[in-house]
């Protein structure tokens, strides 16, 4: 543990300097600064510290950096590159930008998947920078304004244009995706069997009642500058900036904590597909004692070919995923040799360790396993 902890302090201090540097940088040396949002930026700096320790203590673990590092190997090779040149913009789109996989499980799960991700996603996007003082806008008489980023001029548009109404109003827009992608999520779990018997306050709703605020409490400041003349905006913005900073500071230990790991999904089924393909390539290898046997003529302890379920014959991810996985739990101290020439039960399919594991359960204890 202790080993674990110092190497992801240092590069959580490393990173939470550069962020400051960069801050200085962006801003100007602080001139382009605002100091009315200087609560948004102290959180939004702890909470980039605080996923990049929580986040390199994830990539330390056994398992984690194990794929982590055949995921990145995988990519950067050059023979890789050209035999999956599609792969890893096909993942990129089923496991990150449009979430296909979701929209398998229902259209109305993906489409609280897609408000939520994109909601957060976005607002994000946008409010770090202009909390670092990365963006701001100036007048350019007599009716345009000019974006700036990072000190550099970018954009020139009319202030009563379509253009600055969207720029203006950009984190109202993501406010409405969080409402819609939360009011869905919210609905599911009053009203799913099943989420209700599992769900717990902090971890599960917590956080989405924390999302529903920001975007509430957000839709509410332009309310009172649009339509209420201002009132009640010096209330609404310290609530809205209160409920802002508790959800960054959550956000490393949270739920949404996934939204950071996820695009190491892409790495994974960059490792499976090149793994699998060279097993392909190569061909099947045949078992210790002879070629492969037909699946209903193996006996459970009868050793298989690379990539077969020991006992049923089936297809497993790869041979090199098997034995990865083997490794790993070895480094965890998790030894799972089944003995008496039964291999290692991670060279049996789920369906063949549902079985197993009931036969164990039934010579253990006998009539009284029914």
């Amino acid at each position: 543990m202790a080993r674990r902890d110092l190497p992801a302090a240092t590069v959580a201090v490393a990173a939470t300097i550069v962020l400051l540097l960069l801050i200085y940088a962006g801003s100007r040396g602080l001139q382009d600064f605002d100091a009315a949002l200087v609560g948004y930026a102290v959180g939004g700096v702890f909470a980039i510290g605080a996923l990049v320790y929580r986040y390199t203590r994830w990539l330390a673990r056994p398992p984690t950096w194990r794929y982590f590092r055949a995921g990145w190997a995988s990519f950067l090779s050059w023979r890789n590159f050209r035999r999956y040149t599609l792969l890893v913009p096909r993942a990129l789109w089923r496991d990150l930008i449009a979430q296909t996989f979701i929209l398998e499980r229902g259209p109305l799960r993906w489409a609280m998947h897609q408000g939520i991700f994109w909601g957060v996603l976005l607002s994000c996007l946008i409010t770090f920078p202009l909390t670092f003082g990365w963006i701001r806008f100036t007048l350019v008489p007599p009716a345009d304004y000019q974006l700036w980023f990072f000190g550099l001029p970018l954009l020139v548009f009319p202030v009563e244009a379509r253009t600055g109404f969207a720029l203006f109003h950009a984190l109202d827009w993501t406010a409405l995706l969080l409402v819609v992608g939360v009011g869905i999520a919210l609905w599911r779990r009053v009203r799913d069997v099943g989420l209700l018997s599992v769900q717990r306050f902090g971890f599960d709703l917590l956080p989405l009642v924390l999302l529903l605020a920001i975007a509430a409490t957000g839709l509410a400041l332009s309310a009172s500058s649009l339509w209420w003349e201002g009132r009640y905006y010096s209330f609404i913005s310290l609530t809205h900036q209160v409920v802002v900073v508790a959800w960054l500071l959550s956000l490393p230990y949270g739920k949404f904590f996934h939204i950071v790991q996820r695009p190491a999904s892409v790495g994974v089924t960059l490792y499976q597909a090149v793994t699998h393909g060279l097993e392909q390539a190569r061909g099947p290898a045949a078992p210790a004692g002879g070629p492969p046997q037909p699946a209903a003529a193996r006996p459970a302890a009868a050793p298989a070919a690379d990539g077969q379920c020991r006992r049923c014959g089936g297809p497993l991810p790869s041979a090199q995923f098997v034995r990865d996985l083997r490794a790993t739990l070895t480094d965890l101290g998790q030894h799972y040799d089944l003995g008496e020439g039964y291999g290692w039960l991670q060279e049996y399919c789920p369906a063949c360790k549902r079985v197993l594991r009931g036969q164990a359960y039934y010579r253990l204890l006998g009539r009284r396993f029914l």
